[in-house]
């Protein structure tokens, strides 16, 4: 309230009107953002700050034929993630694109991908299958071993001959 006091006998304003004025404010700056990060990017050896500043001027007034009139909010505004995410790259007069980060619903959705994402996909598959040939190989690693006991024996029980032969098919089929 203390900016409300300091306003006394002014009208209040409505939250339309703040928002519409933040709308501009924040297209401006955030093309000015792009202009400023592609000023960066052209930086040669021995240009400063203000060389910098400069050439985004005037790619600025290059891009959206006019001067920028909020510099001031831009310099508070300039280090805020979205505007120094959400820069404009230019791929000649016309075309532009506007890279921006990933809001709190894609981060997370991008954190939280299934395992049908491609390489993840193959590598689980691939772990799949050579589990499954290990399990093969120690099973009849296994039926080898209780054979190999059968064999040794001169004198089974009816039941265990007949699975003593079973044995040998089975190994003798793989």
């Amino acid at each position: 309230m203390v900016a409300n006091e300091q306003r006394a006998g002014s009208e209040m304003r409505e939250s339309s009107h703040c928002k519409q004025r933040w709308q501009k404010i924040n297209d401006q700056v955030s093309k000015f953002c792009g202009a400023y990060e592609a000023a960066t990017r052209e930086k040669s050896s021995g240009h400063n700050e203000n060389d910098v500043l400069k050439h985004a001027h005037e790619i600025f007034y290059n891009n959206h034929k006019k001067k920028l009139t909020l510099e001031h909010a831009w310099k508070e505004l300039r280090n805020d993630q979205k505007c120094s995410y959400a820069f404009e790259t230019t791929t000649g007069e016309e075309e532009q694109a506007t890279i921006r980060p990933a809001g709190d619903k894609a981060s997370k959705r991008h954190g939280k991908k299934t395992m049908a994402d491609g390489k993840a996909l193959n590598e689980f598959e691939s772990m799949w299958r050579i589990r499954k040939e290990d399990l093969a190989a120690k099973e009849r690693l296994t039926k080898m071993r209780l054979l190999d006991s059968l064999i040794g024996k001169e004198y089974l029980a009816e039941y265990k001959v007949a699975f003593k032969k079973k044995l040998i098919d089975e190994l003798l089929s793989n």
